[in-house]
Parts: structure tokens; C-alpha cells; sequence
């Protein structure tokens, strides 16, 4: 006689407002907390932790500055749902520990808001550039350091951030107590001397000494974007695209030749290069 297949487990009972399509904040939760269930929940979510999750939040991070590179307030909708959904996975996590809650997620930088803004929620005047509170909020900054057990200057910039960022960071930080080149003569002298180390390092130095020497070039270069007024990642983002859409211009006129870039050769595709550069700039702003 066939076998008569087990009945299937009973689908667990969800609280109504993981269902109410205007839930708002309290439904993520809700769709988060039934979701971590250790007998009801999804395997896959039960198993994550800070450090498992920790790339995602990062990406996502990243495809909400994409979005808004692009103007795509559609997109920057969705992105910043994902990117919130990262913050509600990491509390969620860190209550299932018994570490703390969402709520004092929350309040918590909601706090710093307060005591960060002194000339909006307190008694301090708001006649004041941008400049200034900028300066003001560093000085703010610089005490909750100290409070919070921070000795060295550079004790919290954070190892995680994209290696160009931080390298900006920790220059800003070590700025602010004097250790700096007093003018932007003394960064581009240095360039120079690290790419000349970097063509000698090539002929005489192992691979790893090589390394380290591209490493202090590139660590220069953020410098001088910081002397120039300029954020080292965007300017290296500008050039990404730059590059991919010059690149693809160069596919575009080999295709119409009938050829890809592998049929073709490095002079070739210079040439087509230098064609594409002169078309952009002589199109109208």
C-alpha cells in the first residue's frame, strides 16, 4: 500500500500587522522579529550575526550613494528600504543577545542629535556660518572622544571604511593637531619623491617592499585631494566613469568596424580613445 505522506507543519500565526500594508516602522519589526523565530523563522536569518551581515550593510550603503549619483528617486527609495532593513537586522540581532534594543538604537542617536545641535535644541545662538558650526560640531565631536575613553587621535576612525576614506580620515584627524604639511607645495614635492621610490622599487625591492611603496604614493594622493578641497572617493568615482563610458565609446566605433576589442590592438584602440575625448569636449555644457 502507498504510503500516506506526513502532514505538513502548521504555518505559524504572524501578528496581524506584519500583514498591514501601512504598518510603517513597527511592521519591518514585526517582519524581522518573525523572521529571527528560533522555531518558526527563516533558517537563513537565524543563522546570521553582526559580522555575517556586516558586507551587506556595507553594499547597501553603497547603492544608496549610487541611486543618488544617478538621480533615481525611484531606486533611492528601494535602496534606503534595504539600507534600513540592515539597521533592523543589526538590533534585532543584538536583542536576541540581550546586548540592546532598536528603541535604544534610536534614542541613542537621537541624543547626539540633541547634544550636537546646541544652537537648535538649546540656548546657543544660530548666528552662525557653516564654517563655524562645522568647526563647532568637530569641537563636540572631540569631547565625546575624550568621554568615551578615546586617547589617541586617531584611536576611533573606524577600520572598516573603504581604505581611500580612511586614509582621508586619518589625515583630517592628525590635521587638526598640527601634523600637517602647511601648504599644498609640500604634498606635491612628496608625490613626487613617492613615485620615484615606486620606479626604483620595481627593479630592486620584492614584491611586498612594492606594495608598501604604491601604498605611500596613494596615501599621498588622498592627501593632496584634502588640500585641494576635494573628497578623494568621489573624484576617483567622476574618474571610474569617465573611464567606462570612454571605453565604451571606443567599443561603440570598433563595432561599427565590424570588431571587438580583443580584434583590435593598443594602438588602434588609442587612437579611438583620443576620437571619443575630442567628441566630449566638443559637445555643448
Amino acid at each position: 500500500m502507498p504510503q500516506t505522506p506526513a502532514p505538513k507543519a502548521p504555518r505559524p500565526k504572524h501578528d496581524p500587522l506584519i500583514f498591514d500594508p501601512k504598518g510603517g516602522m513597527a511592521r519591518l519589526r514585526a517582519i524581522m522579529r518573525a523572521l529571527r523565530d528560533p522555531d518558526t523563522g527563516c533558517p537563513w536569518d537565524i543563522e546570521q550575526d553582526f559580522a555575517s551581515i556586516a558586507r551587506y550593510t556595507i553594499e547597501e550603503a553603497y547603492e544608496v550613494a549610487d541611486a543618488i549619483e544617478r538621480e533615481d528617486m525611484g531606486e533611492l527609495k528601494k535602496e534606503l528600504g534595504d539600507l534600513l532593513l540592515q539597521s533592523v537586522f543589526h538590533a534585532q540581532i543584538a536583542e536576541d543577545k540581550g546586548l540592546f534594543n532598536f528603541e535604544d538604537v534610536a534614542d541613542g542617536i537621537s541624543d547626539k542629535m540633541l547634544a550636537r545641535h546646541p544652537h537648535v535644541f538649546g540656548n546657543e545662538s544660530r548666528d552662525k556660518s557653516a564654517e563655524q558650526q562645522t568647526r563647532d560640531w568637530e569641537a563636540i565631536k572631540a569631547a565625546e572622544r575624550a568621554n568615551s575613553g578615546a586617547r589617541g587621535t586617531l584611536d576611533d576612525v573606524a577600520l572598516g571604511l573603504p581604505a581611500l576614506m580612511r586614509a582621508e580620515k586619518l589625515q583630517k584627524r592628525a590635521a587638526r593637531v598640527g601634523f600637517d604639511w602647511p601648504d599644498i607645495e609640500n604634498v606635491t614635492d612628496k608625490i613626487v619623491e613617492e613615485a620615484q621610490e615606486l620606479a626604483q622599487a620595481r627593479a630592486t625591492l620584492t614584491q611586498a617592499e612594492v606594495e608598501e611603496e604604491y601604498g605611500d604614493l596613494l596615501f599621498v594622493m588622498a592627501n593632496l585631494g584634502r588640500h585641494l578641497g576635494l573628497d578623494p572617493e568621489v573624484s576617483l568615482r567622476a574618474a571610474n566613469d569617465k573611464f567606462t563610458r570612454r571605453f565604451k565609446g571606443v567599443e561603440a566605433k570598433l563595432a561599427a568596424l565590424g570588431k571587438t576589442p580583443a580584434q583590435s590592438n593598443l594602438e588602434q584602440m588609442d587612437r579611438l580613445w583620443d576620437e571619443v575625448k575630442r567628441e566630449e569636449k566638443a559637445k555643448p555644457e
